[in-house]
């Protein structure tokens, strides 16, 4: 990201949340929230502007660069993701219909290694709390498998 892009972009937000301390004490296995002793902050990127959906392509690609800019400055482990900053190029599927591996795109990140103890107990029958990157259920995952073969 270069000086003139970095003008461009006219309200980025970088905001650090800190995950060390007592945090870290508790295993990443024994909640669904894994960002614990190998982060030390959860870093959210957003961007806002005035110009409507006219500057949506432009804003996003410059916070992109914003995040590949702070790519050395980061957790050499996998870069992960938190659940409530809504990261959609890590994949999104249509509501409801999410197979495990779709689901797998975003939730490795979201969740690391608790995402089958997850979909095992997720629980939501009328789809409420469903949206472009929920926990499928393994047994909505396994039924929209079996209706894609």
């Amino acid at each position: 990201m270069n000086m003139e892009e970095h003008i461009q972009l006219q309200k980025p937000v970088l905001t650090f949340n800190p995950c060390e301390g007592k945090k870290s004490e508790v295993s990443e296995l024994d909640t669904p929230f894994p960002h614990r002793a190998e982060n030390i902050y959860k870093i959210q990127h957003a961007v806002t502007w005035k110009e409507g959906v006219e500057g949506l392509d432009r804003n996003l690609d410059l916070i992109r660069k914003l995040y590949d800019y702070m790519t050395p400055f980061v957790s050499k482990s996998s870069r992960c993701s938190y659940l409530n900053y809504g990261d959609i190029d890590l994949g999104i599927s249509e509501i409801g219909n999410a197979s495990y591996e779709q689901a797998s795109s975003w939730s490795m990140k979201h969740f690391k290694g608790n995402i089958d103890r997850l979909m095992q107990v997720m629980a939501d029958p009328g789809n409420f709390f469903t949206y472009e990157q929920s926990i499928p259920s393994l047994e909505a995952a396994s039924w929209t498998n079996r209706m894609s073969e």
